[in-house]
């Protein structure tokens, strides 16, 4: 799409074509796509805006960037704020700060969730442990689980004891979908404790955990 048609169909009344115009920017270097992806960050359309935090990850630039954390910090929508933190996290290590203190503030589930996602790739064990043991004390059930799974990326870092005790923790939890994440976390440690607990497990009343279990000790 030429790049006349896309700064009109920008400022259409109808918001499936501003959504056009905004997927038609992929095709444009940042320096062109970034200011009007930037001008369509207070759309009136939460899935326009969600396009938009998705297109500023791609054409990243320094207004990109603060664009994201305003976007996280203050748009109305969790969908929204999820796909920002999304796209933070493409701008690299300078982007933990922001992302870590929004997992402590916002207790969306999605968000959390996506801050998690993002995190894998930032290279930071330090950080991924500090979100993953407030993970584990959400009141949603979807984030303590992802919080254990993240967890289990950690045994060969200099996080990896304090990651494993976290996870040991939660091996009497009482919903069996967490014991049956904890013992698939577990067998990703060598350690003697986490072998001690996956043999707890395979006594456990869940089936579902047992078989968890059973699958760890035989890897």
């Amino acid at each position: 799409m030429e790049l006349a048609e896309i700064k009109v169909i920008l400022a259409h009344s109808d918001s499936q074509e501003r959504l056009k115009g905004i997927v038609a920017l992929k095709d444009y270097d940042a320096d062109i796509a970034s200011p009007l992806l930037l001008s369509k960050k207070d759309d009136a359309a939460f899935l326009v805006r969600s396009f938009v935090a998705m297109g500023l990850g791609r054409k990243r630039s320094p207004e990109g960037f603060e664009a994201l954390q305003a976007m996280i910090d203050h748009d109305p929508d969790p969908n929204v704020q999820a796909e920002a933190t999304n796209s933070l996290a493409m701008y690299g290590p300078e982007s933990i700060p922001h992302l870590v203190n929004t997992f402590h503030r916002n207790g969306n589930w999605l968000v959390r969730r996506s801050i998690l996602a993002a995190m894998i790739d930032l290279n930071s064990p330090a950080h991924m442990l500090e979100i993953c043991l407030v993970a584990l004390q959400d009141p949603d059930l979807t984030v303590i689980n992802a919080g254990v799974d993240h967890l289990s990326l950690l045994p060969d870092t200099d996080q990896a004891t304090a990651a494993l005790a976290a996870i040991l923790s939660l091996k009497t939890a009482q919903s069996w979908y967490t014991r049956m994440h904890v013992a698939y976390a577990l067998k990703r440690f060598k350690a003697d404790s986490a072998q001690a607990a996956l043999i707890e497990l395979r006594q456990d009343e869940h089936h579902k955990v047992v078989a968890a279990a059973l699958e760890g000790l035989v890897s």
